[in-house]
C-alpha cells in the first residue's frame, strides 16, 4: 500500500538515469563563508574561470593574492568580484611558497573534496551538456520525454490511489 505525503511526492524512475524529484520544497542555505588566508576560491571570470585557487594574502578591501599551481592558476592579485568562495578552507601560513602550497594542496586532498561537492558535480554536468553534438542532444530530448511519460504515469496512479482512499474513508 502507497501512502502519498502532502508536502514531498518522491518518485525513483529508472531510465537511462535515475532521477530524485524534490516538489514543493526548495531549501535556502545561508553561505558565510569567510575572506581568509588559505580560503579555496572558484574563478569565476577571465582566462583562468573554472579553476580552483588559493588566497594567500589579502591586499586589500578588494582584492586578494591567489596561487594555484596545482591548477595552474599563476600567482597574481584578483579582485574578490572574479572570486567564487568555496567552503573549503586549507590550513596554511600567509604568503606561502609555490611547493609549499602545492604539497599543502594535495596533502589536504582539496581537488578530491571539492570535486565531492554539488557545485563540482553541477559545473561537470554542465561541461558534458556543453560539449554535446546535435544528435547526443537529441537522443537526451528522446530520454527526457520517455521520463516525463513515465513520472506522468505513475503520479496519474498514485493520484488516482490517493482518491479511492478518500472516497472511502
Amino acid at each position: 500500500m502507497l501512502v502519498v505525503s502532502p508536502v514531498r511526492i518522491r518518485l525513483l524512475i529508472f531510465v537511462g538515469l535515475s532521477v530524485f524529484l524534490s516538489v514543493l520544497e526548495h531549501r535556502q542555505v545561508k553561505r558565510n563563508y569567510l575572506v581568509e588566508v588559505g580560503r579555496v576560491c572558484l574563478i569565476n571570470y577571465g582566462a583562468d574561470a573554472g579553476k580552483l585557487c588559493v588566497i594567500l594574502d589579502v591586499v586589500d578591501q578588494s582584492r586578494a593574492l591567489v596561487d594555484g599551481p596545482v591548477t595552474g592558476v599563476a600567482r597574481q592579485t584578483i579582485p574578490f568580484t572574479r572570486l567564487s568562495l568555496t567552503p573549503i578552507k586549507m590550513n596554511i601560513q600567509r604568503g606561502l611558497g609555490v611547493s609549499g602550497l602545492t604539497k599543502a594542496f594535495t596533502a589536504q586532498k582539496v581537488q578530491e573534496a571539492f570535486n565531492q561537492t554539488t557545485w563540482a558535480k553541477k559545473l561537470a554536468r554542465q561541461q558534458v551538456r556543453k560539449s554535446l553534438n546535435d544528435f547526443d542532444r537529441f537522443k537526451v530530448m528522446v530520454l527526457r520525454k520517455k521520463r516525463s511519460a513515465l513520472v506522468s504515469r505513475e503520479f496519474a496512479k498514485l493520484r488516482a490511489a490517493s482518491a479511492k482512499k478518500a472516497v472511502k474513508a
